[in-house]
């Protein structure tokens, strides 16, 4: 496990994961502050391109840092800009997936000659400040009526909405983020809990971390070709919001992914690994 050093002095780790073919692709996780082990290789990714998995400082087997307020998103775009220099990468591919697109997102605005290519996986609209109404929420959620926990769901969702839920309500919800809620995607939520740093994901979307009316202009000047990939079933990051999302970049480019949720590579592996494989060769 590769250790690393931020410019503040923390041990950050990365892993990775896949072929050693090919300069790897550099991978943010979301949650937020979720330790990178739920991406896995990401549905087979590995196989076509080495992965390297950053922890987010505070997760999974980087160290904390002295100051807290430095998990706030826009304070974590230095340490992606480290792991760059540390693995000696002149230009690099980058992938964000849900929470972990805003990092990218930003580092893309204040990097954008380092970047070779962007994949955004189920984009977080946050930094680009792209709302997601409700009643689009609503007829992505609807989409699932006859599963067996839809009612749940669907309730549990108008307390969401209404800023009333409680810890139950967000549990009722957990099948939506997939597109089969089958033994594997339980198993995959169940992980959750323990892989993330609660603490620190209160401060990572803090006032302050996001400027979206800048980086919307400062991404129309990313010349690097950008992938955003969607689910249909996505009552996270909508295809609609992935349409609108692309259409910020110069060369943005949009795939959304039939049956898949907020986890694409988990619902349709084939498919995801073909898209992003694909984009990044």
């Amino acid at each position: 496990m590769p250790i690393f050093s931020a410019p503040d002095g923390t041990a950050l780790a990365y892993h990775l994961r896949g072929d050693s073919g090919a300069p790897p692709v550099v991978c943010l996780p979301g949650g937020p502050m979720r330790a990178g082990a739920y991406l896995g290789d990401l549905g087979g990714l590995g196989v076509r391109r080495r992965l390297a998995v950053l922890d987010l400082r505070g997760t999974g087997d980087s160290g904390e840092p002295a100051d807290p307020a430095s998990y706030r998103c826009d304070r974590q775009i230095e340490d992606v800009e480290a792991l760059r220099k540390h693995l000696g990468l002149e230009r690099l591919d980058l992938l964000g997936h849900s929470a972990g697109a805003s990092l990218a997102v930003g580092y893309a605005a204040r990097y954008p000659e380092r970047l070779r290519r962007l994949a955004l996986v189920a984009p977080s609209p946050r930094a680009v400040g792209l709302a997601l109404p409700v009643a689009e929420r609503r007829r992505i959620i609807a989409r699932r009526l006859g599963a067996p926990w839809f009612e749940a769901a669907a309730a549990a969702y108008e307390s969401i909405a209404a800023r009333t839920a409680t810890s139950a309500d967000w549990a009722a919800v957990a099948p939506l983020y997939y597109g089969r809620w089958d033994d594997a995607a339980q198993r995959h939520q169940a992980a959750e809990p323990g892989q993330r740093n609660g603490a620190a994901a209160r401060v990572y979307n803090a006032d302050g971390a996001f400027e979206p009316e800048v980086t919307r202009g400062a991404l129309g000047g990313v010349r690097a070709p950008v992938l955003v990939l969607a689910g249909e079933l996505d009552w996270i990051a909508s295809p609609g919001v992935a349409d609108r999302f692309g259409g910020l970049f110069p060369d943005g480019r949009v795939v959304v992914l039939g049956g898949a949720a907020h986890y694409p590579w988990l619902d349709d592996p084939a498919g995801f690994v073909s898209a992003v494989a694909g984009f990044l060769a």
